[in-house]
């Protein structure tokens, strides 16, 4: 059993069979969200989301089978809600400077390291683009967009330090260990073994 809702359920099978490139999979996810009360826009967040972690050859055939679904449950008569759209970003601030406001908030203090020192490009990209544009985007909230983050990186292999990141970003957008043991659950039963253990593994290393 989870304690997630059906909607953050499925947002993090979307968010895992759109990282494994497992698009029939991937498709019922889709159609479980709908079900659930994702809108198209939402679902369409959770999507390009997607690439910034599995690159846009998955995001993009993610997006691809999402129209084929809509389109087919269209000729069935089922109307799904489109959903609102983002609002515009503050015009009062760069996308860096925006991006460095909720990559802080998300991560509970300034992100530096000798990394980003070694690499100054990597850091204004993940903080202008990711954070930035991306979180920046307001039609979906950041405690569904850390499940479809956290569902994907338990999915790709070698992600680990990736995964303890978002797992305690997760945490600070005020999901519980409770919740994540049960997108652990989740994982398992509908995704994969080795995936739910992968997560289970950092999330334990996190907490202890």
């Amino acid at each position: 059993m989870s304690d997630l809702t059906s909607r953050q359920q499925a947002t993090a099978t979307i968010g895992a069979f759109t990282a494994a490139g497992q698009l029939p999979q991937l498709r019922d996810a889709l159609a479980d969200g709908l079900d659930a009360g994702l809108t198209i826009n939402e679902i369409n967040e959770i999507l390009i989301q997607m690439y910034a972690y599995a690159g846009f050859p998955r995001s993009l055939n993610g997006l691809g089978t999402f129209m084929d679904l809509l389109e087919q449950r269209r000729t069935k008569g089922i109307t799904d809600e489109a959903g609102p759209e983002p609002t515009p970003l503050m015009n009062d601030k760069t996308s860096v400077e925006l991006g460095t406001v909720n990559q802080t908030k998300l991560s509970g203090k300034p992100v530096t390291g000798p990394l980003f020192d070694f690499a100054p490009a990597i850091d204004e990209f993940l903080k202008g683009h990711l954070f930035g544009d991306i979180f920046g985007r307001d039609n979906l909230d950041w405690q569904s967009r850390e499940i479809a983050t956290v569902a994907a990186l338990a999915t790709l292999e070698g992600l680990e330090s990736q995964l303890q990141s978002h797992l305690g970003i997760a945490l600070n957008t005020g999901l519980t260990e409770t919740n994540l043991r049960g997108l652990i659950t989740i994982l398992r039963e509908r995704v994969g073994e080795p995936q739910a253990d992968r997560a289970a593994a950092v999330l334990d290393k996190l907490l202890n």
